[in-house]
């Protein structure tokens, strides 16, 4: 069967298309190595789990490795008593400990099954106490040392028994030197354990005492980088002959992504099996271009899936996390990384900020997109007179299939102006970005995408990158601080188009000085044309 990009679940290598992790598993050998507990948190549809299954083949020469899933082999009801959970537990210890025959020794194997016993003639007395002694003996008889990988431990939140299994492998790990253990124990999940704690307990008190402070920090990046996407679809290249620009499409992939595993993978396959055949792809040649590719971030964007889901819902869980994005998003004020606030803490849990120097910024631009979409779809945003008015103006401004953007900021300089240039209430700064992207939102919806140049986040200066049916359109947004920063502007978007390649560019000024004639000019500057939309600004807060 031909080898796929997989999106589901884990990746198997004979399967799917993969990134090669090897570095990353020798790196998290080094861990095991040194006898080190630790913690794999990280979003949803990460790479968890296919990281731990190969690095379970990976330690197989050296290590006894049990690999468990609490979410398919401890259900709810496995953890309404300690002796419950204790049961359930040796019982998938014993089946996947049987796993290893033949290749343990004949002492494990008697160890081993003293504890099957154990369950069969004395369950009901059978605790952790007791299942820990048991595990500790097996431990001491292997003629290798063993490791306990644990995956889905999100799936034992709220279960104070749990909180006690951790403490018993704390109370091991500590006396190692005088009763044998696992040498290694690996939990993965979203949430880390400190997290999971504060799940736990309501009260004040032990909110922090968490029983897995043994465990090291994890630092390894699990992230794909632009040469690990690359060795993957040179795997693909090989079996398909495209004639695709490797480099520029790896690239293209860990800009929109910065590598999050789950959006590569979907990025490639919608390539693969959506784009391609299409009505303007007709084959995989023409699919894997930077045009195809804005196509799949197209469909991407416009779709509905497990992950989106699940970020909307973090949002709805923590009304705290939902304020934080959307000032990023749209205040453009800095937001400080402190991994000890506990709202920071949790954006990076689910993968939706990262640090970059010191600061707390989306994670991808993939992210913002979803997060943009998602606030300004709001029935606030919506049953705005600006948004309406986008509604009755969309389809005058395509046309031969091309978005006649010069037309749409004329368009928005006169709503705009119709609709709050008298107001006597004063507008917040972000109100700006705001107001353009509900504008041009229902326009392109559909048939375009947008995001924000990853290098101007600031408020005073924005640049908006529009993608529609392949054609790019870059427009800078700001407020007027006179003439001198205004050329200032000019220059650094002339510099913009250079990149892109194009010879129009548009900026948009958001003027509060009652001198400033408000309208759109055209300014030519060699042989490239700037398109500036001035529109009249009430008060600034």
């Amino acid at each position: 069967m031909a080898k796929f990009f997989n999106i589901t679940a884990d990746c198997k290598p004979n399967l799917h298309y993969m990134v090669d992790i090897s570095p990353r598993l020798a790196a998290m050998k080094e861990y095991v190595e040194r006898g080190e507990y630790f913690t794999i948190n990280r979003a949803r549809q990460y790479g968890k789990t296919t990281t731990l299954r190969a690095l379970k083949e990976y330690l197989r020469n050296e290590y006894y490795v049990i690999s468990m899933d609490f979410q398919m082999q401890m259900s709810y009801a496995k953890y309404r008593s300690e002796n419950a959970f204790s049961v359930a537990f040796a019982k998938a210890f014993v089946r996947l400990a049987k796993d290893l025959n033949p290749v343990m020794n004949s002492e494990m194997e008697r160890a081993v099954w003293s504890l099957c016993r154990a369950v069969r003639e004395a369950r009901e007395e059978l605790e952790l106490v007791e299942l820990f002694q048991y595990l500790s003996d097996i431990c001491k008889e292997a003629d290798r040392p063993l490791v306990l990988m644990i995956d889905e431990i999100d799936s034992a939140a709220n279960n104070q028994v749990f909180l006690d299994f951790l403490s018993q492998l704390r109370g091991y790990y500590i006396n190692r030197d005088t009763a044998s253990t696992f040498r290694c124990v690996i939990l993965a999940g979203v949430y880390d354990i400190k997290n999971l704690k504060k799940r736990f307990r309501a009260e004040e008190d032990h909110r922090l005492n968490s029983p897995w402070n043994i465990a090291v920090d994890f630092k390894a990046d699990m992230s794909f980088s632009s040469e690990e996407i690359a060795g993957m679809l040179k795997e693909y290249e090989a079996d398909h002959n495209t004639g695709m620009d490797i480099k520029e499409m790896a690239g293209l992939i860990y800009e929109h992504t910065s590598g999050y595993p789950f959006l590569v993978s979907k990025l490639c396959r919608l390539i693969d099996e959506e784009v391609a055949g299409s009505r303007h792809f007709p084959d995989k040649k023409t699919a894997w271009t930077y045009a195809g590719f804005l196509e799949a971030d197209r469909i991407l964007l416009g779709e509905k899936n497990t992950l989106f889901e699940s970020m909307v819902n973090k949002l709805c869980d923590f009304p705290e996390l939902n304020e934080v994005i959307y000032s990023m998003l749209f205040t453009g004020r800095e937001i400080s990384y402190n991994a000890l606030d506990q709202t920071i803490g949790a954006a990076e849990m689910f993968g939706f900020v990262k640090n970059v120097n010191g600061a707390a910024v989306i994670a991808n631009r993939t992210f913002e997109t979803v997060f943009y979409n998602l606030f300004l779809a709001s029935a606030r945003n919506q049953n705005t007179g600006i948004y309406k008015a986008a509604l009755r103006d969309r389809n005058q401004f395509i046309c031969a299939g091309r978005l006649n953007m010069e037309l749409l900021l004329e368009r928005f300089v006169t709503h705009f102006d119709d609709l709050y240039g008298d107001r006597p209430d004063q507008f917040k700064e972000e109100d700006g970005r705001r107001y353009f992207l509900l504008y041009l939102r229902p326009v392109i919806n559909g048939a375009g995408n947008y995001y924000i140049e990853s290098r101007t986040r600031n408020m005073e200066r924005t640049d908006v990158i529009v993608d529609y049916q392949g054609e790019q359109s870059v427009i800078e947004l700001k407020i007027w601080r006179g003439n001198a920063y205004n050329e200032r502007g000019e220059e650094q978007l002339l510099a913009y188009l250079d990149h892109y390649h194009l010879k129009k560019g548009y900026m948009l000024s958001f003027n509060f000085n009652k001198n400033k004639k408000i309208g759109v000019n055209r300014l030519v500057f060699g042989d490239k044309v700037l398109i500036e939309a001035v529109v009249k600004w009430p008060r600034l807060c």
